[in-house]
C-alpha cells in the first residue's frame, strides 16, 4: 500500500462456509493467483485468534477451508465480539468492506452480494451488505445479488441508499447463475478503466459509500434463468416450510440448489467468483494509475 500498488481484498465465509473442502482453498488458491496476474496484490481478510488479518499465508487460508464449519460467520455488528474474545471469523461481505475500508483498500471480488430476502415485507431479513454499501468507500465486483433473493427490492434499496451500481459490459443486473434478470442497471461502464474513473469522481467528490460492479457470469459458465430459477423457488419453499431463517438461510439454499443440480451450480459458483477476481484486479491497477 505505501508503494501504491493495486490491492484486491477478498473475503473469507466463501472459503470457510461457500464450499467443501478441499475444493474451498483450492479455488481461493486460485483466486489469489488470478488477482496476482492482473498485476494486483490479493489481501484475503480473516479474524484469526482475535487479530484482523488482511492477507492470509498459506497455512491460514487452509485452516479457513479445513476448520470451516467450526468457524464463527462474522458480520460487522460480530466483530467486536470476535476480537474480544480472541476467537477466528470468516468475514462476509458487509464486514470485509468494513475491514477493507478501513484499510484504504478500494477494491473488493467476491461472488454474489447479499440484498433483500424474498418476503422481507414480514420477516425483514435484509442483508447488511446493503447498509454497507452506504457506509464503505469500496467498490465490489460481484455477479449481481444473489438469485436467491428478491433483486427488484434490492436494486430499489440500494437506489434509496444512493449506491451506483454499475453493469460492466451489461445494461441489465446480473442474476448470479445467469446473466439476465429482467431487471436493468442504471449506468454501465464497458471496461475497468471507466470503472475506476467513477471510483475517482465519487470518492473525490466527498461522496460517501462504495460502487455495486455488477459483472455477469461468462457464458459459458452460466445456468440459464428459465432452469435455475423453478430450482430457487422450489428451496426458498422448502427453508419456509422447515423455518430456515436468518444466517442459515443463505448456506441451506445454496445447498439445496447444490444438490438438486447434480453439482452444476457450484461450478457455476467457481466459475463467476474467478472471474470477478481478473475483473477486480484490472479496475484495481486502474484506480491505481489514475491516483498516481
Amino acid at each position: 500500500m505505501a508503494s501504491g500498488t493495486a490491492i484486491v481484498a477478498l473475503e473469507s465465509t466463501i472459503i470457510a462456509h461457500g464450499m467443501p473442502y478441499p475444493q474451498n482453498v483450492e479455488t481461493a488458491r486460485e483466486v489469489e493467483d488470478i488477482v496476482r496476474q492482473g498485476g494486483a496484490v490479493p489481501a484475503t481478510i480473516a479474524i484469526l485468534g482475535g487479530e484482523v488479518k488482511i492477507g492470509l499465508a498459506p497455512d491460514e487460508l487452509d485452516r479457513l477451508g479445513r476448520d470451516g464449519r467450526n468457524i464463527r460467520k462474522v458480520s460487522v455488528r460480530d466483530l467486536p465480539f470476535v476480537v474480544a474474545r480472541r476467537m477466528d471469523g470468516a468475514t462476509t461481505v458487509a464486514s470485509t468492506m468494513r475491514i477493507a475500508a478501513m484499510a484504504g483498500i478500494r477494491v473488493f471480488a467476491t461472488g454474489g452480494i447479499g440484498g433483500v430476502h424474498r418476503g422481507a415485507e414480514s420477516t425483514f431479513d435484509i442483508s447488511a451488505d446493503m447498509t454497507e454499501f452506504a457506509e464503505s468507500g469500496v467498490a465490489v465486483v460481484t455477479a449481481g445479488a444473489k438469485a436467491i433473493l428478491d433483486l427488484g427490492l434490492t436494486l430499489e434499496t440500494l437506489e434509496t441508499l444512493g449506491v451506483p451500481v454499475v453493469g460492466l459490459g451489461t445494461d441489465e443486473f446480473p442474476a448470479f447463475y445467469s446473466r439476465v434478470s429482467g431487471h436493468a442497471v442504471p449506468m454501465r461502464c464497458d471496461n475497468a478503466v471507466e470503472v475506476a474513473a467513477l471510483m475517482h469522481a465519487k470518492w473525490d467528490m466527498g461522496l460517501k459509500g462504495g460502487v455495486v460492479v455488477a459483472n455477469p457470469i461468462p457464458a459459458a459458465s452460466e445456468i440459464p434463468a428459465a432452469e435455475i430459477t423453478p430450482v430457487i423457488e422450489a428451496a426458498v419453499a422448502k427453508a419456509t416450510q422447515i423455518g430456515v431463517m436468518g444466517k442459515e438461510l443463505t448456506p441451506f439454499l445454496l445447498a439445496e440448489i447444490a444438490g438438486v443440480t447434480e453439482g452444476r451450480s457450484l461450478a457455476a459458483n467457481i466459475a463467476l467468483v474467478k472471474h470477478n477476481a481478473k475483473v477486480a484486479a484490472e479496475i484495481a491497477v486502474a484506480y491505481a494509475k489514475g491516483r498516481s
